[in-house]
């Protein structure tokens, strides 16, 4: 089977490495354009050591795109952690067309922060859908799903990288051998039964701690790392990054505790034990050090 990769970033590339390891035939590797002064994408690098020809477009939305897939004549595409929209014809130029991976139990969680939003609306369980995608966003017949458990102090990076980072790989290999095998099981989303949130961003996650202690500390892992749930005291920005939930109460935003585990601050209902922290225009710190830097003392607020 012929065989076209698309994507970028570590999970593209461990995918790729998967493949060759298992023998198939990779006719083309698609991936985004390099950007000068940045290290080239790992998949770019692992196809390039393999002598596998690599094409690096800016967007598929144009007649040569169409052309250049229809050239590689393939029979399926995979398409793994892909920012670019991608039109239907060129979704459906490989003889069986194009499957793809999605950090989310579809159709819930559409959209491009899809592994922060569950975890920041408090829900105990997530997964990954490999679906047959159209020209929407992150809509299509669903192939197959895996689902994990949200840990009630897992954040975004391990939520990812420990669980569907690698529940994803191995589903797309099963999906490859199901697709293969000519088992090719699709459903019909129920679109009005799901759920589209747009980027996680930066201006979501400025905290307020006169929320609930489970909402601010909801928030706090599903942004850690990037972009960072953050606050305000003394004029400075800081993200809060590792931290645990505590039951001891104060006054919402106040200092209850400094040591040399991290800074406690109050929410309603409990509080927060801050363990790291990225000053806003500075590298991550142990919060112990920032406070000491920035001299805080217990009973003073952060906005």
């Amino acid at each position: 089977m012929r065989i076209v990769v698309h994507g970028q970033k570590a999970f593209a590339k461990e995918l790729l490495e998967r493949l060759l390891e298992r023998g198939e035939s990779i006719v083309a590797v698609c991936s985004a354009p390099s950007e000068e002064g940045k290290l080239e994408d790992p998949l770019v690098d692992l196809a390039r050591e393999n002598n596998l020809p690599v094409h690096q477009l800016s967007s598929w939305r144009t007649p040569e795109a169409l052309a250049l897939m229809k050239s590689f004549n393939a029979d399926l595409c995979l398409m793994a952690y892909v920012l670019l929209l991608v039109p239907e014809p060129v979704l459906n130029a490989p003889q069986l067309g194009t499957f793809q991976y999605h950090p989310s139990l579809l159709p819930y969680h559409r959209g491009p922060s899809s592994i922060s939003w569950p975890i920041a609306m408090g829900e105990t369980r997530t997964g990954l859908s490999i679906f047959w995608p159209d020209e929407k966003l992150d809509e299509g017949p669903v192939l197959i799903t895996k689902s994990c458990e949200i840990g009630p102090d897992d954040t975004l990076n391990n939520v990812y990288f420990d669980k569907l980072f690698p529940m994803g790989i191995e589903a797309m290999l099963e999906s490859l051998d199901l697709v293969k095998a000519g088992v090719v099981l699709k459903y019909k989303q129920d679109l009005k039964a799901g759920s589209y949130e747009s980027w996680f961003t930066k201006d979501l996650v400025q905290i307020n701690w006169e929320n609930h202690i489970d909402e601010v500390y909801n928030y706090i892992r599903a942004a850690n790392p990037a972009p960072g749930a953050w606050s305000k005291i003394k004029g400075q920005g800081v993200d809060i990054l590792k931290s645990a939930k505590s039951s001891t109460a104060g006054v919402p935003g106040s200092i209850i505790a400094i040591s040399d585990v991290g800074i406690q601050i109050a929410a309603k209902g409990g509080s927060v034990l801050v363990e790291q922290v990225r000053p806003h225009g500075a590298k991550k710190i142990i919060a112990s050090d920032w406070a000491k830097e920035t001299n805080l003392k217990e009973g003073e607020t952060f906005d």
